[in-house]
């Protein structure tokens, strides 16, 4: 079995509500604006779900999908696979995953590339290697990685994209009527404001845990200030409360409160993350699989269980595919306590499968089948990428 062509499928989709709600003045981003800041945050947002997928195809006829979370500039990562790692794994064996990641990785690593675009880029093929290689041997990737610990995945619902806190609070209530156990808070307007949406949402659906996400956007004291408050509130963690860059203040943040402190998006190898676990500067890993690669989350997965720290696998705006490798990852970890349900993208996600995944505010089903257990749309994709080029 050989590689015999690796193709990428830019996708921009419109969107009628905002990933994490309108902007301050109550409008939509227009998709013709480009990207623009959602203050205080400080990221490029896209007023579209973007995103890459890949799909690599042997001579026997088999296909391996894979994605990589690429909310913005997706077509520098599919610029990286079409120039220089797709062409590098044509008449390659898809089954040798590990060494064919090695071999990737190796190609542009002295040059720094371990991170950025060239680790998103991958971190799609290396997905659809796994699930190219789960076709061909009838085995889910779960399966390959060992077997399931759990086939139920259960989530907490991230994100009440609402402009108040009253309208927050209704959010959710409403998720807790229909089954929902926890929600993760936007938050980073201030630590006093910040209190103010925790305790109406905590009012409001007081069967709750709640976790809160500050977007990198504290300094260490109002960090340290606003995480004895969630301490006091028994909040369930405090997702990137710092720089990303400031590994030594997530340690000392860590070290004063009993919050768990949860970082993991902005890390992409297992050698960032060695460098966190073992400076105790994270009490709750989230490697995101599209922006890590199935056999890079699996080793961050075992770094994390070799400090006792959980792991809980970061989701945002990744389509069908990014999801279903997200799940198998998370089955197959033994200390995995919940995956990241995202409400407004999910529909998207979920448009490019001819079955949908079994996905809800309580948890997700492992998806069941060979690979990732999916059956990608070509059609469908085909046209969102003929639409995204328009």
């Amino acid at each position: 079995m050989r590689i015999t062509h690796v193709t990428t499928y830019i996708l921009k989709q419109p969107t009628e509500t905002a990933y994490l709600g309108n902007l301050e003045h109550g409008t939509a981003p227009q998709a013709d604006r480009g990207y623009f800041v959602r203050p205080p945050w400080r990221s490029l947002y896209s007023a579209r779900m973007e995103t890459v997928l890949v799909a690599v195809t042997t001579d026997d006829g088999l296909e391996g999908w894979g994605e990589a979370l690429a909310p913005v500039g997706p077509e520098v990562v599919a610029a990286i696979i079409d120039r220089m790692l797709g062409p590098w794994l044509i008449g390659r064996d898809p089954r040798a995953v590990r060494p064919l990641w090695d071999g990737m990785r190796d190609l542009m690593r002295e040059r720094g590339h371990l991170v950025g675009h060239q680790a998103d880029a991958l971190a799609a093929l290396d997905i659809a290697l796994w699930d190219l290689t789960g076709r061909a041997s009838g085995l889910s990737v779960a399966e390959l990685l060992g077997g399931a610990y759990r086939k139920q995945i259960p989530a907490y619902v991230s994100g009440l994209p609402e402009p108040t806190d009253e309208g927050r609070a209704r959010l959710a209530a409403d998720w807790q009527a229909r089954g929902a156990f926890a929600v993760k808070l936007a938050v980073g307007n201030g630590v006093d404001a910040d209190l103010a949406t925790y305790d109406a949402v905590a009012a409001a659906a007081p069967g709750l845990r709640i976790a809160v996400d500050a977007h990198w956007v504290y300094p260490l004291s109002e960090a340290l200030e606003l995480g004895r408050e969630l301490d006091r509130r028994r909040a369930l963690f405090f997702e990137a409360p710092m720089a990303p860059e400031d590994t030594e203040g997530h340690r000392d943040l860590a070290s004063r409160i009993t919050t768990p402190v949860a970082v993991g998006e902005s890390l992409r190898n297992r050698y960032e993350f060695r460098d966190w676990l073992s400076r105790r500067a994270l009490g709750l890993a989230q490697p995101d699989v599209a922006r890590t690669g199935i056999t890079e989350a699996v080793a961050i997965a075992t770094l994390a269980d070799a400090h006792n720290v959980p792991v809980a696998c970061h989701h945002s705006v990744g389509l069908g595919v990014a999801l279903a490798a997200g799940l198998h990852v998370s089955a197959a970890t033994p200390n995995c306590p919940y995956f990241e349900f995202q409400h407004t993208p999910l529909p998207f996600a979920q448009r490019i499968l001819r079955t949908p995944l079994t996905a809800g505010p309580t948890g997700f089903t492992l998806p069941e089948g060979p690979g990732l257990g999916i059956d990608v749309d070509r059609e469908t994709v085909l046209t969102l990428a003929k639409e995204s080029r328009s």
